[in-house]
């Protein structure tokens, strides 16, 4: 059974410490699985036969893990009239490079709700939300919760593909 946290441990900001506490609880889920992937099954073709390419390995999973969760603050940088570029993907070689690029990634998304601490969450005219690359379009509360489930969808696929590994006869 997990610990109960502290009071101190949760952010006291309304719905924006609510989505921030349960996105670092999903990033804290990935790393510990993370924890126990071994250096060869980083970068082992998992699914071969996939046609994306971002769900090959778990390195692959973990490369496009780390740029989503950037362009998911970027875009709400943009829509808060910054202009910037999104970030490109980066292939690191290990879990602990992994690990270092998702913290700091986390903490890119905190620096959103700190540059802008009454940014509006919740936004109901479907023509000022944020359109994003795959066209959808979200307020706020909604972005962040996708980048919420984004981080346990694929800790699931890396528990999956951490179990296909070690199931397969040699």
């Amino acid at each position: 059974m997990p610990k109960i946290k502290q009071l101190s441990d949760y952010r006291d900001r309304g719905a924006i410490g609510a989505l921030l506490d349960e996105y670092e609880r999903a990033l804290e889920d990935l790393l510990a699985v993370m924890e126990e992937v071994q250096p060869e099954e980083l970068v082992a073709i998992v699914d071969p036969d996939t046609k994306d390419p971002d769900c090959r390995s778990i390195q692959s999973i973990l490369t496009h893990v780390v740029r989503s969760g950037y362009y998911y603050a970027e875009a709400i940088r943009v829509h808060q009239g910054e202009s910037l570029r999104h970030r490109r993907k980066q292939r690191l070689q290990s879990i602990a490079d992994y690990r270092r690029a998702l913290l700091e990634m986390f903490a890119y998304n905190e620096r959103v709700f700190e540059d802008y601490p009454r940014i509006k969450l919740i936004e109901k005219n479907p023509a000022k939300k944020i359109r994003v690359r795959w066209k959808q379009r979200y307020d706020v509360d909604q972005l962040l919760e996708h980048a919420i489930c984004h981080l346990l969808r694929h800790r699931r696929q890396i528990e999956r593909f951490l179990l296909r590994l070690r199931t397969q006869p040699s």
